[in-house]
């Protein structure tokens, strides 16, 4: 097989990667252009010892440290789309935090491409995500009927700086709730107090607000069902806290016109 069949699966994935990463989709295609030349002039060979897609990443990183993070001016993306504010974060924090949360590697795949530690990875998304969740503080709606897991959530959203404005237990409270306060994020129980259910809950509040939600729950097959569209944050019970904090920041970066307190 040649080495651009090798590849061919892989290289929208990498354009993406590289595009987020840069900031631009011009100049990230040039970087996985110059990474494909590399490899194909066998100035870069692929590490037999990865998986082609890792092995991949890694060479583009390659690539792109060489050069393209040696070009970059600290601070100077204006803004507050997610562009802006990926571009904020230092290159190497924003390459860890990329790798996991927009290309779902793991932390050990990440390490392979990075060539770096375990738990270096560790500390350089701790860094992303320390500067995310500064940036994104915004008011949180709860739908859980379980008080005792309800309380959990809420100190972990405090935590990170988010101010819980209203817990609901049913689907009338949840959307009682919204048009009291506006959220810029829900996080969701899919079976409430009064038989009620958590996805019409969070059905009724986006036809009327355009808001990230993340649903924690212990019936994940009732969302995964295979059909689209499919939430993109799904937890299920019991849960880890970093699971939900790493999930919250991501909600928050990634969502197009999120209602942060900061752009109230």
């Amino acid at each position: 097989m040649s080495l651009l069949a090798r590849l061919a699966p892989h290289l929208p994935y990498v354009r993406r990667y590289a595009r987020a990463l840069t900031g631009d989709q011009t100049t990230g295609d040039h970087y996985v252009r110059v990474a494909l030349e590399a490899l194909a002039a066998g100035e870069q060979v692929l590490d037999a010892g990865l998986t082609p897609r890792v092995a991949l990443y890694h060479v583009f990183h390659a690539i792109w440290c060489s050069t393209g993070a040696q070009l970059e001016a600290p601070g100077e993306a204006g803004g507050d789309d997610a562009n802006s504010r990926l571009m904020r974060i230092a290159p190497r924090s924003r390459q860890a935090f990329l790798l996991t949360a927009l290309e779902g590697f793991t932390p050990s795949e990440t390490a392979q491409i990075l060539g770096a530690s375990f738990d270096e990875v560790g500390a350089l998304i701790a860094e992303a995500q320390s500067e995310i969740d500064a940036e994104l503080a915004t008011d949180v709606l709860i739908i859980e009927d379980e008080p005792v897991i309800a309380a959990d959530i809420e100190a972990l959203v405090k935590e990170l700086g988010h101010t819980v404005v209203d817990i609901a237990a049913t689907r009338t409270e949840a959307v009682d709730a919204v048009s009291r306060n506006r959220p810029g994020l829900v996080l969701a129980d899919i079976q409430l107090a009064d038989g009620s259910s958590g996805i019409d809950a969070v059905k009724d509040i986006l036809a009327e607000l355009d808001v990230p939600v993340i649903f924690i729950t212990a019936f994940p097959e009732r969302l995964l069902t295979g059909e689209r569209p499919e939430p993109t944050f799904l937890i299920t019970k019991p849960f880890q806290p970093e699971t939900v904090k790493a999930a919250i920041g991501q909600a928050l970066f990634f969502h197009p016109r999120r209602t942060a307190k900061a752009a109230a």
